[in-house]
Parts: structure tokens; sequence; C-alpha cells
């Protein structure tokens, strides 16, 4: 059984959690402060963590069972559970059913909204994994899945959208369009040899990684704006910087001609900025402000 949870947690990819979850908090903390003039409590923090982790793992188990045959024919992902019969298709299934009951459960108890945007999100999570099947603007589609994690936090806690939120959920999703991007670089050959789309195999990988670039120039300019609109202080621009800076050193890690440090680009450096941006985040309203 422990054998067993340890390939559903790798099959997940559950330490990519650390992706969107901060960002969820984020979400969260920064509506109730500009919105409400309070924190979130922490039976709200509870459920937003549950929905995070029925989303997720939904969106990741429904990606590896769709994506069965095409990463069985992948040098670099024919050794994931599903093709290499470490898992059934039946228990991944089994997964997500109880995954998405998860995400319904902690939404229904959040804000109202959170439940009438529920097709929204579930129609996010499922379409993605489809996408690269006929549009090379999946790299998009997946940010703009992931950008509701800050959404969903803000919505769970205020029941509104206002264009802070929206600000807050664009520059989020160009970030991970971005990095998305930088991924698919070490499939450019693979994708356009399987005819599947995607920004490398349309572009090439230089052009690929300059449309990385300004995906993350924009997205610098969001967090920016976001201290600009709000009454965010010193703390959270200080953050700011840093994830700025964060982001110009993943771009010298890869290069058009060597892709050796890619892993620790997509992973490492997007970990770090995404708990840079909350702590400095929580620094800023709880420390400072003293809520």
């Amino acid at each position: 059984m422990i054998r067993k949870i340890g390939i559903f947690l790798e099959m997940i990819k559950f330490e990519h959690s650390i992706f969107a979850l901060p960002f969820a908090f984020v979400g969260a903390i920064l509506g109730a402060v500009v919105l409400e003039k309070r924190l979130p409590l922490w039976s709200e923090i509870g459920w937003i963590v549950l929905a995070m982790i029925g989303a997720r793992s939904a969106a990741m188990g429904l990606n590896r069972l769709i994506d069965k045959a095409i990463d069985l024919r992948n040098p670099r992902t024919k050794t994931r559970a599903l093709p290499a019969g470490l898992l059934k298709s039946g228990e991944v299934v089994i997964f997500i059913a109880i995954s998405f009951v998860l995400l319904f459960a902690a939404a229904f108890r959040l804000d109202p909204l959170s439940v009438k945007l529920l097709p929204l999100a579930v129609f996010m999570l499922v379409i993605y994994s489809y996408t690269k099947r006929f549009t090379w603007l999946c790299h998009i589609v997946l940010g703009l899945t992931l950008g509701l994690a800050p959404l969903g936090g803000w919505v769970a806690i205020t029941g509104r959208i206002d264009f802070t939120a929206l600000l807050l959920y664009v520059s989020v999703a160009l970030w991970t369009a971005g990095f998305d991007i930088i991924y698919a670089c070490q499939d450019a050959d693979f994708d356009r040899d399987e005819k599947l789309h995607s920004i490398p195999s349309r572009f090439g990988v230089a052009k690929s990684l300059w449309i990385a670039r300004i995906f993350h120039m924009i997205t610098a300019v969001g967090f920016f704006t976001l201290f600009v609109l709000t009454d965010l202080s010193w703390g959270y621009l200080a953050g700011t910087i840093i994830a700025i800076a964060i982001l110009f050193y993943e771009h010298t890690l890869v290069k058009p001609y060597d892709l050796s440090k890619l892993n620790v680009a997509f992973f490492t450096m997007n970990g770090v900025l995404s708990m840079v941006i909350f702590i400095f985040t929580l620094f800023d309203l709880v420390v400072l402000r003293k809520w």
C-alpha cells in the first residue's frame, strides 16, 4: 500500500504543488485584506488546501491517463507509472474520481461563487490535456488553468472577482505558460514527429525561449502593478524584485544549444519564485500591517 501511494504521488508529481499552492494562498490573503479587511480564517485556508489537492490531483491524473499512449512512445516519459505498467488505467480513473469528490466537497464549504465556477474549473482541468493535439497555444491553456489557483483563493474568501484578482490571474497564467514553454523545448523534435502541437515544435527552440521571456516580462509588470494598485508595501515590493531576479536568472540557465539545466530552470527556480511571492506577501500583510 505504501509503495502504491508512492507511485501515485510520483505520477501526479506531488512536489510540483509548490507552483500553484503558494499562489492560492496569495489570492486568499490578498483578497481577504483588500476587500474584506481581515485575514482568512484557518478553516477557510484548510478547505482551500483540500480543494487545491483535489483539483491538481484530478488534473494530473487525467493528463497521465489521456497521454498514456503518447508517453509510451516518448523515450523521456515511457517510464511513467501508466506506460510502464506500474498502475492500471482503472486505478487511475478511481483516483481521479476521488480527487474530484474532494474538490467538490471543499468548494461547497467555501463561498457560493466557488461552487458556481466549478464547471469552468473542471472544463479547464480536462481540456488542457487535449490541447496539444490541435493547438500550439496549449501552454497558454495550461497557464489559464493553473492561474485559477490564485483566482480560486480570492473567490473562496471574497465571493467576488475584480480587476486586482484578474491581474493576479493573468500574471500567474503567463508565468506558467512561460515556464511550460521552456519545459516543452526538450520535446520539440518528438512533438514535431508525432504531429503534436507546441510552441517549440511550431517555432523552434530559440524563438520559443524568446516567447517565454516576453511572457515573463509581462508577468513581472503584472506583479509590480499589484503593488501599485493595492495597499501592499515595501515588503511585497522586495519580494517582487527578488522574483523578477529569479525569472531573469531562470532564462540564463537555458539556451537553444544547451538545455542541460532545464530541470533546474523549470522546477527549482519556479518553485522558489512562488514561495518568495507568498512569503513576502504574508510578511507584508501579517507582520508589517499587524493584521
